[in-house]
């Protein structure tokens, strides 16, 4: 009797306390380059401490910006800011969580390390064709480039560089994401290809200096290295789930979570905030 009665209370005590269900994950999707650049370790560590696992799709800031605004994922990334006129891009919002930078990069090998603005302006521009017009060797400059000038990397840089975003570049390498650009310059004695520094660093290439100024973590956060840009989180105000996104958000924004964004070299947004006036004088400047 006595185990009769023992079971039953055990029975109805896990009736009236069941255990805690699971989170349903998060997803995200986006540019590669902001996965690099924090959003893998940030969904690492904020499942651990939460219990709730961010699901990381790629797909490119687009994507990520578009997917947000038709709720089929609750999280995007982009490191480009929203295209107007576009109205699938609308009812979207852009929370910036990271600084980082766009560089130049070419193979390992190439002896020509650092270039210049106007350098770097001629090559794209068609006007500068071979590297012993840099110093180098005499061998054809191959310009590789992002196919859609809507990606984050390909609007950002001619936004900064040429301040056309319809800028057309004479190439006949045209790649539709960063990853494979990056392996062809790592592959190619004469290419050159433009990138964020958060993707680079993670390939066998060589990372060129701009005006003599390395794109490293001081240079970034003081506004030193020029072709600097922010990345950002993109969401639904409108989402069923929008509490715990933003849960997510302000831990991104957290001492934590920031301490995860600078141990893996990138800058983050809140430390460095005054670059957002800092680029406007300087590109107005360079544009007079």
């Amino acid at each position: 009797m006595k185990i009769l009665l023992s079971s039953m209370a055990l029975l109805c005590l896990s009736v009236s306390h069941p255990s805690q269900s699971t989170p349903e994950p998060l997803i995200w999707a986006g540019c590669g380059i902001t996965k690099k650049a924090f959003m893998a370790e940030l969904a690492s560590t904020y499942e651990k401490k939460f219990g709730t696992k961010i699901i990381l799709e790629g797909g490119g800031a687009t994507k990520g910006i578009r997917r947000t605004a038709d709720k089929t994922v609750h999280l995007g990334g982009a490191c480009r800011s929203r295209i107007e006129g576009h109205a699938e891009e609308y009812g979207v919002s852009f929370n910036p969580v990271a600084w980082d930078a766009l560089v130049a990069i070419t193979h390992k090998d190439n002896p020509i390390k650092n270039i210049t603005l106007a350098q770097l302006k001629g090559i794209y521009e068609g006007n500068i064709t071979r590297w012993k017009e840099l110093g180098g060797p005499d061998e054809p400059i191959e310009v590789m480039t992002r196919g859609s000038k809507n990606s984050g990397v390909g609007r950002t840089f001619r936004h900064l560089v040429f301040n056309d975003h319809e800028k057309q570049f004479p190439s006949s390498y045209v790649f539709p994401s960063s990853a494979p650009l990056e392996i062809a310059v790592a592959t190619n004695p004469n290419a050159i290809g433009v990138t964020g520094i958060s993707s680079a660093k993670r390939r066998d290439v060589s990372v060129m200096t701009l005006e003599g100024k390395s794109s490293d973590f001081e240079n970034i956060k003081n506004g030193e290295y020029l072709l600097y840009r922010p990345l950002y989180l993109t969401y639904s105000v409108t989402h069923p789930r929008y509490k715990e996104i933003k849960k997510f958000i302000t831990f991104a924004h957290s001492r934590t979570g920031r301490d995860i964004i600078k141990r893996m070299g990138v800058v983050p947004y809140l430390d460095a905030i005054h670059l957002v006036r800092r680029q406007r004088e300087q590109w107005d400047n360079l544009r007079q």
